[in-house]
Formats: C-alpha cells, sequence, structure tokens
C-alpha cells in the first residue's frame, strides 16, 4: 500500500478516534468546550489529507486511486461531517451514558424524506470531490498523470444515479416497521 494510502487509514482512524474522545470528554468528563474542539479537529484532519495529497501530486507522483478516495473522502467528510457527528452524539448518548431518547427509527415518508435530505447530502458531497479531482486534473496537467481520477468520477457518478434510484424507490415503496 502506497504513502497516501496509508494517510487515508490513518486520517479514517484520527477521524473516529477524534469523535471518541471528543465525547468522552464532552459527556464522560463534563468538559463541554474541549469535547466540542476536539469533534472540531475532524476538519483539520480533512484538510491535512488534502495538502499531503496535494503536495504528493506536486511532485510529480501519478495519481492512485488512492489520491482519488482522498478528495471523495473530504467531499463526504464535508457534506456528511455534521450528521455523522450528530448520529454518534445521539447513539452515545443513549447506549452508553444511558441518557436522553432512544434514537429515532423512521419508516414510510418521514424515512423517504430523511433518505432524500441524505441524497442531497450526497450530491454535496460529489460536488466537493468531483471539484476536487477536475481542479487536480487541471492543475497537473497531465492527462497519463490524472487518469486513475477520471475512473474515480465514472465510479462515483454511477453510485450517485444508484443512489437517487434508492432515494426514488423509497417513495414509491415506503420502508415498514420490522414484522408488519
Amino acid at each position: 500500500m502506497n504513502f497516501i494510502a496509508w494517510m487515508i487509514v490513518a486520517c479514517e482512524v484520527m477521524f473516529w478516534v477524534v469523535i471518541g474522545l471528543g465525547l468522552v470528554t464532552r459527556y464522560v468528563l463534563k468538559m463541554k468546550r474541549l469535547g466540542l474542539f476536539l469533534l472540531s479537529l475532524t476538519i483539520v484532519i480533512d484538510l491535512a489529507l488534502l495538502v499531503i495529497t496535494g503536495i504528493d501530486l506536486y511532485n510529480g507522483a501519478t495519481a492512485t486511486v488512492a489520491h482519488g478516495i482522498a478528495a471523495v473522502y473530504i467531499g463526504i467528510s464535508i457534506a456528511f461531517g455534521k450528521s455523522m457527528v450528530q448520529w454518534t452524539d445521539e447513539r452515545f448518548q443513549y447506549y452508553v451514558l444511558k441518557q436522553g431518547d432512544k434514537p429515532v427509527e423512521r419508516f414510510g415518508m418521514e424515512y423517504a424524506r430523511h433518505y432524500l435530505k441524505g441524497w442531497f447530502r450526497h450530491v454535496i458531497a460529489y460536488g466537493i470531490g468531483a471539484g476536487l479531482l477536475v481542479g487536480m486534473i487541471y492543475w497537473i496537467n497531465e492527462p497519463s498523470q490524472t487518469k486513475a481520477f477520471n475512473g474515480i468520477l465514472r465510479g462515483w457518478s454511477v453510485v450517485l444515479g444508484i443512489d437517487l434510484s434508492i432515494t426514488i424507490s423509497n417513495f414509491i415503496w415506503p420502508r415498514k416497521p420490522k414484522g408488519s
């Protein structure tokens, strides 16, 4: 595995470690400001990955799928970051601390609308990630060096289309509670 692939893995691990530390600091240690600070470090992790990827490519590395996944990761992290932290926060409070309300389980049109909001976040993630990929393609300006990015853009476009199909299907065949 190359350097960038390891950095993506390291950033993903750091992302969840920082969230875990932020939640523990915030709720167990009752240090709300420090917990919020730790949770906000997820943005710094994303920026570090972007800088490392850019430097590697600028220094002449041929773009690999790992470089492209860095852009995908950044787009997803920015678009879904707040909702992922909120999702984790709710479950940590309920399942670990035994506080708060049980996380909501959605069905029917409520689930379909919630999934639609997630699809719009996916579009935002795609816009950010694809924008980074296209920006790097033009910045490097050497098609042989950035061929992997075109494959990632095509693949992600297909995934976005499949996600749209699932979104539409949730309105046609609404999700039902288990056992109904």
